[in-house]
């Protein structure tokens, strides 16, 4: 299992992350042209729906939800363990009206066959267990329902496969396919995006959607084990995980940046077949370009100081 890829780990990483994961993570991996392309196969355009968003975090992707013209903010449940994440999303003037509820992706606190639309983005790579999670989606949705899970793809390219193997799940697509086929989903769905500075050919994320067809539990439904009592020792392998694994994480904002900036002069277009209105891809942020300008500042004044030592030394 992947450093950061327990409940306990997630939690105090984004008691930190929280503070400037808008402004500053955020525009670079998970972007408004990305998440409508992503929400474009959720079937979310019908009225009267009932939504529940799990791992909802700041409610970026539930502004998305919202965005629909047929839905609105009180039709919509927002499920998160970080209360950090959730209360920036409650600060939200768009998320106004939206029911907040502190709750685990592997054991959502709401009763079997309640809502019509299940939407997951940007979560899956925190579960534990993620055909559990699949479970727990096929379980909350009514028959009929649609679910939608958004998440990373495993990285090609030896370097980010690592970082992401270090760091948390980012399963294959015939991961994601097998977990929603053994759930019990049918008429399943795929669609792909990825930011403007990613280049290649490989995938980069998976939205997949599949139909609940009869009521109740999935056939793959499992009882949760509850965890044992925290002990010191474990305590301490956990600080150790949340160090190492942001280390990994924080890795990929240079790999962006450096897209970001190679690309600037030509953002990428929404999709041919991106819903109606879809955004273009946003360029940095102000913030963004004031952490590059500081961090490019520092490492010159690090490199000159690194020459002048040299310098100093040979003479």
């Amino acid at each position: 299992m992947r450093l950061m890829q327990h409940k306990r780990e997630a939690w105090w990483f984004y008691r930190f992350l929280s503070i400037f994961y808008d402004k500053y993570v955020n525009p670079l991996f998970w972007t408004e042209r990305m998440r409508d392309e992503s929400l474009s196969i959720a079937q979310l355009d019908e009225p009267d729906l009932k939504i529940i968003d799990v791992g909802s975090g700041t409610g970026f992707t539930t502004e998305g939800i919202v965005s629909y013209a047929t839905v609105s903010p009180e039709q919509v449940t927002c499920i998160d363990q970080s209360p950090h994440q959730m209360a920036k999303a409650k600060q939200k003037a768009t998320l106004q009206g939206c029911t907040f509820q502190i709750g685990d992706a592997e054991n959502l606190p709401v009763p079997t066959d309640t809502y019509d639309r299940y939407v997951s983005a940007g979560s899956i790579e925190y579960w534990p267990n993620p055909d559990r999670g699949v479970t727990e989606a096929y379980r909350v949705i009514k028959p009929g329902g649609i679910a939608t899970l958004i998440g990373p793809l495993e990285p090609v390219h030896p370097i980010g496969r690592f970082l992401a193997n270090t760091w948390m799940l980012f399963p294959k697509e015939e991961e994601y396919r097998r977990w929603y086929e053994e759930a019990g989903f049918e008429d399943i769905q795929v669609r792909y995006t990825k930011p403007h500075w990613h280049d290649g050919p490989s995938q980069y994320c998976i939205s997949i959607s599949g139909r609940k067809p009869a009521p109740g539990l999935s056939p793959a439904h499992r009882e949760i084990r509850e965890e044992a009592p925290e002990s010191a020792g474990d305590v301490l392998e956990s600080l150790g995980r949340i160090v190492l694994g942001s280390v990994a994480g924080f890795g990929f904002i240079p790999i962006a940046l450096y897209g970001y900036l190679r690309r600037s002069i030509a953002p990428a277009a929404a999709a041919p077949d991106a819903p109606e209105g879809t955004v273009q891809e946003r360029r940095l942020t102000p913030e963004q370009k004031t952490a590059l300008g500081v961090a490019g500042g520092v490492a010159l004044v690090a490199l000159i100081a690194i020459l002048a030592n040299r310098r100093g030394k040979r003479k």
